[in-house]
């Protein structure tokens, strides 16, 4: 099977990559990333001399170069997308851009070659925060970000593709990932690698926000079995049973890092923050024969680990990019002052 990854440079992407090629012997996988910040070959760095792997530079809002890429693909899985809440808040047109105009992009490539099967790869957020018991796929979408409401639309057009053009589709909903290899924007790499290097651990409000925390494994596996067992117009929750709230997490990183609380650093609360995510993930059982696998604080502390043991990785991100740095600065501190 030929299968085409779109922002299979990034996080979720890359591990979902370098699984599928070790696990596949008859795929062949196409990249295809536009190598936006978040995106790095370094990911890819297991995988970039197996003959079965060919990457594309390229972006998936761009017609012309998903025509070039999707050619002879059996399937497309969408990984690609701007994701992270705060930089939506800040920068809000690029979620629209990618997360709905590029998934439209893929959905007339799917139209025009006969695509057997495309997963769209959505996120939980769609939801919106609830107080009590957890979101089943039928239950409506109460996005509050605008990233949240970008990958809520991308859905939508999704499913309206299935519902008027018969399009075989499918989308996955996945909680918080953690694991390698994620870019240090997000709360677990960020605080991992702040307090490795001395620094502080930037814990937003009163830190008692909820989130569904699901190993990268787990997530790749999910999206697997949903693009070889899942039902075309249907939509599944992806998530690891796993609640915890973000000063958990934080005394976790602690812990095994040997650190105190005195790194902690209270800043303001991101504004509109949800404060409880949560899905039922029992029709993803049923349908896809899918569980999670990776017990949770295990996972978290053997990633913790991870990041300790690869600085080569995370290091060149945040002291040899510029990007980086200006985004933490323009965030954070100029965020504060203007409090």
């Amino acid at each position: 099977m030929r299968v085409l990854v779109c922002g299979g440079a990034g996080f979720i992407g890359s591990n979902f990559t370098r699984r599928s090629l070790a696990r596949h012997e008859d795929w062949e996988i196409v990249c295809l990333d536009a190598l936006t910040y978040a995106g790095n070959l370094d990911n890819l760095k297991p995988v970039a001399d197996d003959p079965r792997f060919t990457f594309v530079h390229g972006d998936i809002r761009d017609r012309d170069a998903v025509e070039d890429a999707v050619r002879g693909a059996d399937a497309i899985v969408n990984f690609a997308a701007e994701t992270h809440v705060d930089r939506s808040i800040a920068e809000p047109e690029a979620f629209l851009t990618t997360d709905i105009l590029g998934t439209h992009t893929l959905l007339e490539a799917v139209r025009a070659h006969g695509i057997a099967r495309m997963v769209q790869v959505s996120t939980d957020e769609v939801y919106g925060s609830i107080d009590a018991g957890s979101y089943c796929e039928t239950d409506r979408l109460a996005p509050t970000s605008p990233y949240s409401a970008s990958k809520a639309g991308a859905d939508l057009q999704v499913l309206a593709y299935f519902h008027t053009y018969g399009l075989p589709v499918v989308i996955t909903r996945g909680s918080n990932t953690y694991g390698p290899y994620q870019y240090p924007e997000k709360l677990i790499p960020l605080f991992v690698t702040n307090a490795i290097e001395g620094g502080k651990l930037p814990l937003y409000g009163d830190g008692l926000n909820v989130r569904d925390w699901l190993h990268v494994d787990d997530h790749s596996d999910g999206i697997e079995a949903a693009l070889l067992r899942g039902r075309v117009g249907e939509v599944y929750n992806i998530g690891g049973g796993n609640e915890r709230t973000n000063r958990e997490i934080t005394g976790i990183i602690i812990d095994e890092l040997g650190l105190t609380d005195s790194i902690v650093e209270r800043v303001a609360d991101r504004p509109g923050h949800d404060r409880r995510y949560s899905i039922d993930c029992a029709k993803a059982s049923s349908d896809l024969g899918w569980v999670p696998a990776v017990d949770f604080e295990p996972g978290l502390r053997d990633t913790i680990r991870w990041y300790a043991d690869n600085p080569w990785w995370w290091t060149k991100i945040k002291h040899q990019t510029a990007e980086f740095a200006d985004w933490r600065r323009r965030w954070y501190e100029e965020r504060e002052s203007d409090a």
